[in-house]
This record gives structure tokens, C-alpha cells and sequence, in this order.
């Protein structure tokens, strides 16, 4: 039975591919993380990517590698662990993948490398981060394609790169906006009429899945973004529906005065040390339009899930049915 190796696999994303794979049977697989799996601890190995001596002694030869690894969070400090956990790791990926004969290797990128890019940025799209993940992750992706250039007619490499991801048991920007209006506390910054491309997690495990046999040696690239997209509008008022709450939204800041207030807590943060939730380049992003295209229809590949139906599963989970004791994922 062909093995697949997680390497991040205790975070948001790997854990539904591990639920996944414990479903079907078809693989079998191992999570490499510097933390332990809440969900999967007996098919866990602590290994730090940054550590190529322990990362080579735990990928089973001849195996798949998702690499789903990151530093990504807005506020990361030293800056430099992005460059270390992101850029070093997969080299270390890479070298490892050497030396274990890997043949396919599937890495989760991001949107992040397009920066604030034009509406409707498909594969194709100009490369311009605004931020050193998005950098980050460009540079790995050419770290991945390097490697698979060296046997071109053996290697397999699939890069996709997801949108903001959302789904029950996360705790990232999607889940705070979701909770902020369930508490009623909801403020729309701008005319919210800015557009956002999403994507649901067990949609985007499955697809991850899907990668790993549905294509020939070569260098395969997708975007990564369920459809259709919505502006914040219609968001904030389908889920204030599904929440039986009106719909209308009561409280609009203009975009001028939510960046004043983000660049306030920018400079409290700077000199209490703190992490606030608030933040100027988190306006920012909340404001601009984030819309994609993708190019994955063509590969045959359906999601599980509708988009609306994800999202209404997400917010029953989070805010109308009580999960208490559910482990939850930290992300941004």
C-alpha cells in the first residue's frame, strides 16, 4: 500500500486529510510535525522540518509528500523564521525527497504570492506579495520546481495555492469575523462591497488528496478557491440569516477611520509588546477585494461540499450546536 507522508499534518488542514485517509484506507501515512496530532498521535512523528537529519529518518521511502509546513501567521516575530521554516524547509523537503527516491510531492503555497492582486487573478497572475510569507512561499515553490526539474520525467509536483481557508474547529480570520457577528458586535469597515474568494477545508483536503494520483510526472499549478465568490455584503448577511438575525447591517465605519484605528493598535503593539486582533494591514485586507479564478474544474475535480453549504455547516458548528471539548486549529 503506497504511503503518504504529512508533513505539517497536525495543523488544520493535515488533520482533515489524515481523517480523510483513515476513511478510505487506500494509504497509509504519517504525521511529521513539531506537535504532536490531538486527533492522530499514534501515526505522529515530532520532527522539526528544520532538522534534515530527523526529517530524512521519517519519511518512508518511495513515499508521497504533502508538505503543508508554514510560518504564516501576520505578527511573526523574528521575521527571519519565515525564510527559515518556509524556504530552508524545503530545501530540507527537497533533499530528503532525494534521498528517499520520493517521486510526487504535492506543497501547499497561498494567494499570498499574488499580493493585492487585480479581481480575478487566475494561475497566470503577476507575482507581487506585499509580505514575507507570500515571498516566502513563492521562493519555496521554486525550491519544489528545481527539484522536480533534476528528473522531469519521473518527478511528479503539484503546487496549489489556497485562499483564506475556513471550516469548523479553526480559529483564524474567517472564524473571528463569523464570531463578531454572532455577538452583534459586527462593525463593517468601508462600503463592503469588496469581493472575497474562499475556500472550505474539507474541500481543500480532498483536493490535496486528489493531487497526489491524478497527475502525470510534470509541474502542476492550481489556485485553489470554491465558488462562487461574495462581496462582504452578502457574506455578513447570509450569515447573520443563518443565525436568524436580520440581515441589514447596522454599523459601517468608513475605510479611513478603520486604518486610524488599526494604525493605533500598530503602535501600541509596538510599545507594550502585545498581539492585538486588530491590526493595519488586517483592515486593510478586510477591505480590499480578494477574488480568484482557478483552473482545477479542469482536472475533474468536484468538491465535496457547495460553498453555501460549507459555510452554514461551519457556523451551526461554531455558534448553534455545542462542541465543547473539540480541539481547535489557531491560524490566520
Amino acid at each position: 500500500m503506497k504511503h503518504i507522508s504529512l508533513i505539517g499534518g497536525s495543523g488544520f488542514i493535515g488533520t482533515r486529510i489524515a481523517f480523510l485517509l483513515s476513511e478510505s484506507h487506500v494509504f497509509e501515512f504519517s504525521i511529521i510535525d513539531k506537535k504532536l496530532s490531538d486527533s492522530f498521535q499514534v501515526k505522529s512523528k515530532i520532527v522539526d522540518i528544520l532538522n534534515p537529519e530527523c526529517l530524512l529518518d521519517s519519511i518512508i521511502d518511495n513515499s508521497i509528500i504533502i508538505n503543508l509546513a508554514a510560518e504564516h501567521r501576520d505578527d511573526v516575530k523574528p521575521l527571519s523564521l519565515y525564510d527559515e521554516v518556509n524556504v530552508i524547509g524545503a530545501r530540507n523537503v527537497c533533499a530528503v525527497a532525494r534521498g528517499k527516491d520520493v517521486k510526487t510531492i504535492v506543497f501547499t503555497s497561498s494567494v499570498a504570492v499574488y499580493g493585492f492582486a487585480p479581481i480575478n487573478t487566475d494561475e497566470s497572475g503577476l507575482i507581487s506579495p506585499f509580505n514575507d510569507y507570500g515571498r516566502t512561499k513563492y521562493e519555496a515553490e521554486q525550491v519544489y520546481k528545481a527539484w522536480q526539474s533534476e528528473a522531469p520525467e519521473s518527478r511528479t509536483l503539484v503546487i496549489i495555492r489556497p485562499t483564506v481557508v475556513f471550516g469548523e474547529q479553526n480559529r483564524g480570520n474567517v472564524y473571528n469575523l463569523l464570531r463578531q457577528i454572532a455577538s452583534g458586535k459586527f462593525v463593517m469597515v468601508g462600503d463592503g462591497e469588496n469581493r472575497k474568494s474562499m475556500a472550505y477545508v474539507g474541500n481543500v483536503a480532498a483536493f490535496l488528496l486528489h493531487a497526489t494520483t491524478a497527475f502525470k510526472p510534470g509541474v502542476h499549478l492550481y489556485n485553489y478557491i470554491d465558488k462562487p465568490d461574495s462581496s462582504m455584503n452578502v457574506l455578513v448577511g447570509a450569515v447573520n440569516r443563518m443565525l436568524g438575525k436580520p440581515e441589514k447591517i447596522n454599523f459601517r465605519l468608513p475605510f479611513a477611520v478603520g486604518y486610524a484605528i488599526g494604525k493605533f493598535f500598530d503602535a501600541l503593539a509596538a510599545i507594550t509588546g502585545k498581539k492585538f486582533a486588530i491590526s493595519s494591514i488586517r483592515v486593510k485586507k478586510f477591505c480590499a477585494n480578494s477574488v480568484f479564478e482557478t483552473s482545477i474544474a479542469k482536472t475533474g475535480f468536484v468538491p465535496p461540499l457547495p460553498l453555501s453549504e460549507a459555510l452554514e455547516r461551519t457556523v451551526r458548528h461554531e455558534f448553534i450546536e455545542s462542541h465543547r471539548g473539540d480541539g481547535v486549529f489557531y491560524t490566520e
